[in-house]
């Protein structure tokens, strides 16, 4: 299959675009789906023909396959309100934010009527992108024959090969002149990132009474559980209004390893410690990044509405996780009904 070139659109936060149709995608993609190996999802045929503002420019990433840190992404934006629903991946409930690649959208100028737009791009045609993106969803399965999938979060060490070191300092201009973040925002994150990098360093070179507050990252969080973690069943469904307990209360439930029976609580989820939110859905199944395997939890975990990973504390990271949350680190709020 031939891929067809695309001009840099050099899109910025809040640019309203059209996701080009199937066909125009098509045009773009290698034989296994693919545009520089980043995946074009089967989750993402719907919204073709679709118009979105432009959420966060995605020009780099955390690595959580590997841990080495940031990466550098190329053409590439997430959309507003466009986040992969699992459905032609076993139902998995990550909820990632989608990457598009800039040759996958065009630019709407303003004032452009949705008619003329759809005019222009051309009728769509039917399904023909499916086949190739329902094969290319799925990985050889393992030695046991367990079904794996492939989706754009699995396949991100190869969408993104390049490392971007903390020093780099044109991903912090790029984070300004994109819209993704203010200038105290990334100059916080920036010394946020100096700071942690010192912590870990000085955890390996230098004595224990050097360290500052144990060694700890930003944000200060250290496990009091011990091996055994406790548990709480709310039996939380979705609409239900909760808060986030607090902080010092979490950390009575976390390991050393900040774990909760297997499950991460980060710094960047103790910034909404005392929050109230609404409870999206319970989660029982996520893809596992590394493997592509799913992975089905013996205990559901709750997602919140409009709690999302800002990259406070990971240098302004756009990818804007969906964080899991125990049931044990939240309670249930009542709600005064109007007589």
């Amino acid at each position: 299959m031939t891929q067809l070139a695309a001009p840099a659109l050099n899109l910025r936060v809040g640019e309203l675009v059209e996701v080009r149709s199937e066909e125009e995608i098509l045009a773009t993609l290698d034989d296994k789906g693919e545009l520089d190996n980043l995946p074009f999802m089967p989750e993402m045929l719907r919204m073709c023909g679709q118009r979105f503002r432009v959420h966060k420019v995605a020009h780099k990433l955390c690595d959580t396959i590997t841990g080495s840190g940031m990466r550098r992404m190329d053409r590439a934006v997430h959309l507003a309100g466009a986040r992969c629903d699992g459905s032609a991946h076993g139902g998995c409930q990550t909820a990632c934010s989608l990457y598009w690649k800039e040759a996958w959208l065009k630019r709407v100028e303003p004032g452009t009527p949705e008619a003329e737009a759809a005019a222009v791009g051309g009728a769509r045609p039917s399904r023909p992108l499916l086949p190739l993106l329902e094969v290319n969803s799925r990985r050889e399965p393992g030695p046991d024959g367990e079904e794996r999938f492939s989706c754009q979060a699995t396949e991100l060490l190869r969408a993104a090969p390049v490392c971007l070191p903390l020093k780099d300092l044109g991903q912090y201009v790029m984070d300004v002149r994109s819209g993704n973040a203010g200038v105290f925002a990334v100059l916080r994150a920036f010394l946020v990132g100096v700071f942690n990098r010192y912590q870990s360093a000085s955890k390996r070179i230098l004595p224990r009474w050097l360290w500052i507050r144990g060694g700890s990252r930003w944000g200060w969080l250290k496990g009091r559980a011990g091996a055994r973690t406790p548990v709480a069943d709310l039996g939380l469904r979705p609409g239900e209004l909760v808060r986030i307990k607090s902080k010092e209360e979490i950390l009575k439930t976390l390991n050393d390893d900040l774990l909760n029976r297997g499950m991460g609580f980060e710094e960047e989820m103790s910034r909404y410690c005392g929050r109230t939110a609404r409870v999206r859905a319970r989660v029982d199944r996520c893809i596992d990044e590394k493997t592509g395997r799913m992975l089905r939890m013996k205990t559901a975990c709750i997602i919140l509405d409009d709690i999302v990973c800002a990259g406070v504390y990971n240098v302004s990271c756009p990818r804007e996780f969906v964080p899991f949350w125990r049931e044990i680190w939240l309670e249930r709020v009542e709600e005064t009904r109007p007589a």
